[in-house]
């Protein structure tokens, strides 16, 4: 049975969003990290893209989703990133004088609800599509997920699976699709998710 996460009082998203402002300081390009849609739907200009990888935290579909990917009479599911392990993803760097103007839709897109913990983590990069490249290290704004938090599906039974991905859709679409294109963007830039593809042949069999 899917449970339907709690009523809760949230964070002010704007209030949020005007912290990250003044910890970013306006004086350097910004470095957002992408570790789901991000990477296949940024929707925001940047000048530059590489390879990234997150340590200390994993991309896990494990966040209900009252309002892009489900309603509150069916959540769906979208990726938060985790605490432990490690991440791979990108990082897209918007240049200074266009950061102002990406935040916003940024912010209204990820944070309508206030889910996430934005947090700045220092992430490994190499250039997109040098495997070799020479490597460096960046600090990139990235969207977190307490275990904690209330919007954490944790564990859930296959069964769970198969149901959310059956009913759940939301603002931007099904979970199911969401899923789906998540690991197709993934593998599109060198990013092999194994345990996503295999939750998708899951519920595909």
């Amino acid at each position: 049975m899917v449970v339907t996460p709690p009523n809760q009082t949230r964070p002010d998203p704007a209030a949020s969003l005007e912290l990250i402002k003044r910890q970013w300081g306006g004086k350097t390009d910004l470095w957002i990290f992408g570790y789901a849609s991000l990477i296949w739907r940024p929707e925001f200009a940047f000048a530059e893209q590489r390879f990234a990888v997150a340590r200390g935290y994993h991309r896990a579909l494990k966040m209900w989703s009252t309002y892009n990917r489900g309603t509150p009479e069916r959540p769906g599911l979208v990726f938060g990133l985790l605490p432990g392990g490690s991440c791979k993803g990108m990082v897209f760097r918007i240049p200074r004088a266009k950061v102002a103007d990406a935040l916003v839709p940024l912010w209204e897109r990820e944070m309508p609800n206030a889910v996430y913990d934005p947090r700045w983590l220092r992430c490994e990069t190499r250039h997109h599509g040098q495997a070799d490249g020479e490597k460096s290290t960046v600090t990139a704004l990235a969207f977190t997920l307490s275990k904690s938090s209330p919007d954490h599906a944790g564990e859930l039974e296959h069964a769970a699976y198969r149901k959310i991905f059956a009913e759940a859709t939301g603002r931007y679409g099904t979970t199911r699709d969401y899923a789906q294109q998540t690991y197709d963007g993934l593998r599109k830039v060198g990013i092999d998710d194994r345990a996503l593809g295999d939750l998708l042949k899951r519920i595909d069999s």
